[in-house]
């Protein structure tokens, strides 16, 4: 038996202790003052459940912000975006004033496979990778 319940005992002992000595005439006094100190464990109970959740919330908040995470950012993709178009037109004349088709076909798989490459890198379920929703249910107990 917790403390608690002990308590709670007691406090029903000593209201119908105090019912014998008072009479009927004070039942409704008395079951009022004993439900008001239920009402308060149960409220203190609830708090305390509140609160631990919250703080597990936090404590879970805290270790993902702490975590590495590759930035997907507008601007750093828009950014590789125009590097690699610029770079394309330099590329394209280099390889195919060397090597004709061939020559061209090379450079741009390598145009392609530097920006698939970022792109799975940035966004790690894009080509059929498992993604992850981050996202857990509230109140699991």
């Amino acid at each position: 038996m917790d403390a608690r319940d002990t308590e709670l005992k007691k406090e029903l002992d000593a209201t119908l202790q105090a019912r014998r000595e008072l009479g009927e005439e004070y039942d409704s006094a008395l079951v009022d003052s004993f439900l008001e100190k239920v009402e308060q464990r149960i409220d203190g109970a609830v708090d305390r459940r509140v609160r631990r959740h919250l703080a597990e919330q936090q404590m879970v908040v805290a270790r993902d912000s702490r975590s590495p995470r590759p930035t997907d950012s507008w601007g750093e993709r828009f950014g590789f975006g125009i590097v690699s178009l610029v770079l394309a037109v330099p590329l394209s004349a280099i390889g195919g004033g060397v090597a004709n088709l061939p020559g061209l076909l090379v450079a741009w798989a390598g145009i392609v496979g530097v920006n698939v490459f970022q792109a799975s890198r940035v966004n790690p379920g894009l080509f059929g990778g498992r993604r992850t929703s981050g996202q857990d249910g509230d109140w699991e107990d």
